[in-house]
């Protein structure tokens, strides 16, 4: 993977004091959600420099081997399951910690960097936050799992236990079943983290409910 990751910035007001790195989903862009900025209502918070990065082009095995943007290799997708590339998981927590150096290096503070990723991307915002060696301010899991427990639970670090987790889920996701996103709460609550956990009636998407939820949860810690 690229040592660096291009990505597209948007900042809510000059010399932003947060950061949220936002991770995409199998196949999409950092273009994604770049329309969802203004909608999070966050005018009168503190400056928040947004990025939203692009994930590699690499074959993907569920795919067909069909070349795609994506943050690792899925082997199999199963309603309940994954079969995934850990390696690629690693590598692209690496890549995402080299954003957050890129914004400590800018003047952001670490506890003002927040994670946020959708379906393969939430997976990657998990796994980089929760292993994280200093604590961030918090992460957003949107439609989405935990791809490795057992790498979790070797790498977990000591100062992201009690990181602010925002997690959500569509109850007719079929893509990320719900079962995927309960289980992966539930092993996080399992193992002592503090999650807040929303469903919604939606497919494998945000809804404006999500998107309000989300600002509010943003504004509660910026304030």
């Amino acid at each position: 993977m690229e040592e660096q990751l291009s990505a597209i910035e948007v900042e809510t007001a000059s010399n932003p004091q947060c950061s949220v790195i936002w991770l995409h989903g199998l196949g999409a862009d950092g273009s994604d959600f770049v329309p969802i900025v203004p909608e999070l209502g966050l005018e009168d918070a503190p400056g928040v420099r947004f990025i939203f990065p692009h994930a590699p082009y690499i074959p993907v095995t569920c795919n067909g081997g069909y070349v795609m943007r994506a943050w690792y290799d899925i082997i199999s997708l199963e309603p309940h399951s994954r079969r995934i590339d850990e390696a690629g998981i690693v590598a692209s927590c690496a890549a995402t910690r080299s954003l957050i150096a890129r914004e400590i290096q800018r003047g952001i503070r670490v506890d003002r960097i927040f994670l946020a990723g959708f379906s393969q991307g939430g997976a990657v915002a998990y796994t980089t936050a929760l292993t994280y060696p200093e604590a961030l301010a918090g992460v957003i899991a949107l439609s989405t799992y935990i791809p490795s427990p057992a790498l979790l639970a070797r790498e977990a670090s000591a100062a992201n236990r009690a990181i602010p987790i925002l997690a959500a889920h569509g109850t007719q996701d079929n893509v990320v079943s719900p079962a995927l996103g309960r289980a992966a709460r539930d092993f996080l609550m399992q193992h002592g983290y503090a999650v807040e956990w929303h469903e919604y009636p939606m497919p494998h998407s945000l809804c404006i409910e999500e998107v309000r939820l989300i600002g509010h949860w943003l504004r509660a810690r910026l304030a």
